[in-house]
Parts: structure tokens; sequence; C-alpha cells
């Protein structure tokens, strides 16, 4: 049999496995979106049959055959050409999904299911006691997780490796202390400058209809396909695809706060923009797939803040706001508008977090999963830890856990690891917008007229189409020219807050 013959057979096999995937996509969303209250515990059941059921395909002794064959064949000689990225990134896949007990992978599932259930709770009724037997299970199996897959010196990334493959704790570390260290002192500055705006102007009366059909024009606006995907409510805002054609975005809307449901749409709008710009012939394979977390965290971060609560922005998009909401915006100047969905503050809850504190909050998670997950802190302790870090980095004690250490789904959903990608994502996302920036020759004037489609082709054509043909730090260097550094980001905000808040 040729090394193209073996090759078909891999794609054969892993293309029924996709298809098992997207399934469990299927049901995930349905689960968070649709699903009735008392139906968690029988889509635990159905989670974990599919996740055990993806395992065996993941790991079955003839792929190993077949990608030890291909791995050392020609048509791996190249890492980076068609067939040589997707064979490097199926074996690399396998060889970590070999080291999980099928038992352990089943075990996840269905903790990970029913603990997103019972969060859902705890949070309503302020509970933590309710959810820490669950969220105990979920670290002890992901503690389980990293020892199963081994790592040199931290535990934790073997962890990280899942959303930010190759990524290690220390150099993540490294580069948001350097981030911390210039976002700290800005912060304070903005604090003690004695400009603010009134924030009252996104705390009126915002019909959800309204905002519905408002959020849903933005989208569409920046390139998202009502065609290929959809808008629906869940408690915590997410996107999700679910086939090449399927893609899955939603918010929560308050009708006594603008920023919420708008900025939410426009984030998950931007990840779904990535996955509508993948190879779709290619969907679930590598070249068909997202780099890493941090990069797809890039396109919301991007497509919510830089251009979102950009200026140039709401010169196009306020008038439509005003006819939308003219109660609350008729006789609202357009300056003060966009002062006040830029307001920077101390704040408890993260997806509402402006763009300068943003990854203080961030931080703050990143240390708790560390410190969990090393043995250092128990999982009982995490509601006294969180307060006193969020004293500590921002100033605000939270006044019940509902505000503190149980408004994030992530850990009751196993995904640990994953919160450090989202401040790699607004570094990531501040160098490509200002390489887009240049390259395009100013952003900002043809985002003011409305024209989207130069930065969202410039997107796919540099990031989304190479699917993972690229590590993310080889993707950085070849689309900026330049490493990963936190200094377009500082330049973005220090401009941008400067002029609103009279810096000098």
């Amino acid at each position: 049999m040729s090394h193209e013959q073996t090759l078909t057979r891999v794609r054969d096999h892993v293309r029924q496995t996709i298809l098992l995937s997207a399934i469990e996509q299927a049901l995930g969303w349905d689960e968070r979106c649709m699903m009735p209250q008392q139906g968690g515990e029988y889509r635990a059941e159905q989670m974990t049959l599919l996740a055990g059921m993806i395992h065996e395909r993941n790991t079955a002794p003839q792929l190993g055959e077949w990608y030890a064959e291909l791995a050392a064949s020609p048509l791996a000689s190249d890492p980076h050409s068609d067939t040589g990225a997707t064979i490097r990134e199926l074996k690399r896949n396998y060889d970590k999904q070999v080291k999980l007990p099928k038992s352990l992978v089943e075990e996840l599932a269905r903790a990970t299911v029913r603990g997103q259930q019972i969060w859902q709770e705890a949070r309503a009724k302020n509970d933590f006691k309710s959810f820490q037997p669950v969220l105990t299970e979920i670290f002890r199996l992901k503690q389980q997780q990293a020892a199963a897959i081994g790592y040199e010196k931290d535990a934790y990334d073997a962890l990280l490796d899942d959303y930010e493959p190759a990524a290690k704790t220390a150099e993540v570390t490294k580069v948001l202390a350097g981030l911390r260290d210039e976002l700290v002192p800005l912060v304070a500055q903005i604090r003690d400058c004695g400009r603010a705006p009134d924030v009252s102007i996104v705390e009126r009366r915002f019909p959800v209809d309204a905002q519905e059909r408002f959020g849903k024009a933005a989208a569409a606006a920046i390139g998202f396909d009502f065609q290929r995907g959809r808008l629906d409510v869940t408690a915590h805002p997410f996107c999700t695809t679910l086939g090449p054609h399927d893609h899955r975005i939603t918010t929560r809307y308050d009708e006594q706060f603008f920023n919420s449901a708008f900025f939410g749409i426009l984030h998950e709008a931007g990840h779904g923009l990535y996955e509508l710009g993948l190879n779709t012939a290619e969907y679930g394979f590598p070249l068909g797939a997202a780099i890493s977390l941090g990069i797809h965290e890039s396109q919301s971060r991007l497509w919510e803040n830089f251009v979102g609560r950009s200026r140039a922005f709401w010169q196009h998009f306020y008038p439509a706001a005003q006819r939308e909401f003219p109660e609350a915006l008729a006789k609202t100047k357009l300056d003060d508008f966009h002062f006040a969905i830029n307001d920077v503050r101390p704040s408890l809850i993260r997806v509402e977090a402006d763009e300068a504190t943003y990854n203080l909050h961030i931080l703050i998670r990143f240390e708790l999963e560390q410190a969990v997950i090393s043995g250092q802190l128990k999982v009982a302790d995490l509601p006294g830890a969180w307060n006193e870090k969020y004293e500590q980095a921002l100033g605000v004690r939270p006044p019940s856990d509902a505000d503190g250490v149980l408004q994030d789904i992530h850990w009751s959903a196993g995904l640990i690891g994953y919160f450090p990608t989202y401040s790699l994502g607004n570094l990531y996302a501040g160098q490509f917008f200002a390489q887009a920036d240049r390259d395009l020759g100013g952003l900002d004037a043809q985002i003011a007229r409305g024209e989207f489609t130069p930065l969202r082709e410039w997107l796919i054509d540099r990031i989304h189409r190479h699917g993972q043909r690229y590590t993310a730090t080889e993707l950085v260097q070849r689309v900026t020219g330049r490493p990963l550094s936190h200094a377009p980001l500082m330049k973005h905000l220090r401009d941008k807050f400067g002029a609103l808040y009279g810096l000098s």
C-alpha cells in the first residue's frame, strides 16, 4: 500500500470521528441553549457515551501504525505543506490522546455536563457550597489528565496545551507579567485623572427585541453569515461550530444595560468569522481548524474592541442605534455615547470589563487555576482566595460568590488552562490590528464608512485560511514580521484612553 493510500485511509477514519464530534457539539449547544432543566442527568449519559466512542476512534492502534508510517514518509517532509501539516497535527493529537485512559475521558464528560448544570443553579442561588463537590471532582480529574499526559516541570503545562499548543506556563506568565507591569499604572492614571463618562447613557431602557435586531444587523455588517449561522440566548455567551456551514453564536440580554448583549454579539461573531473563514473542504482536519484559542480569541477581541468600541465604528452605526433606541439615545451626542461604552473602572464581572482592566481579571483566574492544580489551594478555599485577589488587583471585593468565584462557566465545563488564552488573544489582536492598519492604509476611515470587507478579507488571507499549517508563534511572526509583544496592545490602550481621559 502506498503512502498516499495510507493517508486516504486515515482521512476516511478521521472523517467519521469528526461526524461524531459534531454530534457531541450539537448536544452541547442544545444543553446550554434549549434543554429543559431536568434533562441534565440523561444528557450526561449521552455525552459520556459519545466521548468514549470518540476517544476510542482517536486512539485506535491502527491509527498509530499509520501515523508512524506517514510521519517517516516524503508526504511529511515539509511540515508546512498540505500533507505535512495534516500528518503533523493528526499525529500530535494521537500521541496525546493515546495517553488518556478511556475511563478518565468518560468520567470527565460526565462530571462536566453535571458541573455545568449545577453551576447554573448555584450561581442563580449564590450557593458555592452546592457547586463545591462537583468542582472538586473536576479539578481532581484534570490533575489526573495532566499526570497521564505528562509534563517536564509544571502540571499546568499539560492542560494549557489543550488550548494553546506548545505554550508553556512559564512563558505565558512572563509575557502577561510584562503586560501587567504597564497596565496597572495606566489604570491608576485613568482612575486619578478626574474625568469620567456618564455611564447612565448605557444603563437606560434598551428593549430586548431592538437589541436583537441591532446586534444581528451589526454582526451581519462585519460579515457574519446568518445563512450559515444563527444567534441564540444562553446563560454564558459562547460560539460553537456544528459543521462546515453551521456556526452558532449566543448572547444574553439585559434591558437596562446596552453593553452586555451588543458587545457580546460582536465578540462571538468575531469567533464565528474565524470559523467561517476556515477551509470548509477540510472541516475538522488540521487545515480546516483553528490554530489555538489565543488566535481564536484574537479574532473576537479584534472585532469587539478594536473595531466595535472605536469612534469610527460608531460614526457609521450611531444613527442606526438612535433609530432603534430613540428613548435612550435620540438626545445623546455621539462623543458622549462613545465615552460611555469605553468607561474604565475596576469591576467585578469579567465579561463586562473594559479593555484596560480586562486582563487583570484573567491574571487572577490564571493564578488560581495553577494554585489548585499544583495542590497549593483547595477548591473549598477558592471563594476567599478569589475575593482577596480582586481586592489586591482591582480594589473591589465581590459582595457575593455569584459576582465572584461563580461568575464563569469555564471551570464547571472542565476548561482548565483556557483563561490565559483570553489575554494572549488581546496581545495577538493588538499586533494583528496594527499590521492590518499599515497594510490596508488606515482602517479608521474604512470603518467609519461601514467598509468592513477589506479587514475581514485581510484576516481570512493572513490568518483564517491557513488553519493549523503554522503554530501560533510562527503565524504571528509571518503576519507581523516580529514575535508576540505587549507593545502594540499597550500603544492602542494609551492612545485610545489618553484621548478619552485627557492623559498627558
